[in-house]
């Protein structure tokens, strides 16, 4: 076994959703294990039922420590959490689910913060599902943030041509805008342009958005918020080296950066960035947390409680997830 592959943490997610599905249909490609050693966080007996309704040849193995994981092709190690009946019923929210969704993301951040392993790449989580099992988090993002002691961080997503970093995320509109301050954008250019170099970007290109329509058109449309709010930044920013062009107005920039003009968008609340990657297909855009001591990627689709069941489930978005996980994930020496 090659020990210098990365070690990554797969979370199961919400056992009612398509994760179980997804990740075993992932984990069916050998080319997964070329690039690291995987293993799932979750529950056994659900990874089992999902390889049935999948039809995965794949066996699961239950273990309770990452000494007992072989990362072998063919048999999927699952760090078995024991939390929920192997009958729960597919699609329905249910506070069962959705609290073992959160403490299985709770044992992945723990094996990170222990230096077990080195990415975790998540499975959906249900948002109704995790605040009926007590714990009242917008998603993934912010439990990351609270249980790595994060303060500083963003949520990128990523699909082939596109790349957005977004300034405010799960927000109503009104309250993202009073959230948009000239040192928050600042800091987002500065974790898009680091995480771009570390991905081997020599001098990321970025772009940022503007908040009103055609970027405010020096004060035609709303209240002067580019000035206020976007301006400073984007100039400390070239201040110190980093090549960034905006505010620039939304509506044109994500088609100029797709066609190459731009590596990285900068937008400033959540539908704006969100839309046109959903818009490239919810199959090819992956979400990734900037700023946390530990890499974290995840699918951009929900539980998909609607197929969930079917085996119809697609993962090519949790496969993308995983490569850019292996990308980004530090090169281990032991």
């Amino acid at each position: 076994m090659d020990m210098t592959k990365p070690i990554i943490g797969i979370t199961m997610g919400d056992g009612a959703g398509v994760g179980p599905e997804i990740i075993m249909k992932a984990l069916g490609d050998p080319s997964v294990y070329e690039g690291c050693r995987p293993f799932v966080i979750g529950d056994a007996q659900l990874l089992e039922r999902a390889g049935r309704v999948v039809g995965s040849p794949l066996q699961v193995r239950s273990i309770s420590s990452l000494s007992e994981a072989n990362y072998a092709f063919g048999v999927v190690d699952c760090f078995d959490l024991k939390l929920l009946p192997a009958d729960l019923p597919f699609g329905q929210v249910s506070a069962e689910a959705g609290h073992a969704a959160f403490m299985y993301l709770k044992q992945a951040i723990e094996l990170a913060n222990e230096g077990q392993i080195d990415a975790i790449c998540t499975a959906p989580l249900n948002k109704e599902a995790l605040h009926k099992g007590g714990h009242l988090y917008p998603g993934h993002t912010e439990i990351l943030a609270e249980l790595t002691g994060t303060k500083d961080f963003a949520m990128m997503l990523s699909a082939p041509k596109l790349k957005v970093i977004h300034v405010t995320t799960h927000v109503g509109i009104i309250d993202a805008v009073r959230m948009i301050e000239p040192q928050r954008v600042y800091h987002v250019i500065r974790m898009a342009h680091e995480t771009l170099q570390k991905a081997g970007y020599a001098n990321p290109r970025i772009a940022v958005c503007g908040i009103n329509p055609h970027a405010g058109e020096n004060g035609l449309f709303g209240y002067g918020e580019e000035e206020e709010k976007i301006v400073p930044a984007v100039k400390r920013a070239l201040e110190e080296g980093i090549q960034v062009q905006g505010p620039l107005p939304a509506d044109t920039l994500f088609f100029r950066t797709t066609r190459g003009d731009f590596d990285i968008v900068v937008a400033m609340y959540h539908d704006q960035g969100h839309g046109p990657v959903k818009v490239l297909g919810l199959e090819a855009g992956v979400n990734i947390t900037v700023g946390l001591p530990i890499i974290r990627t995840s699918v951009d689709h929900g539980t998909a409680f609607d197929i969930a069941g079917k085996g119809i489930a697609d993962e090519q978005s949790i496969k993308e997830a995983l490569r850019q996980a292996i990308e980004l994930a530090p090169k281990r020496n032991d």
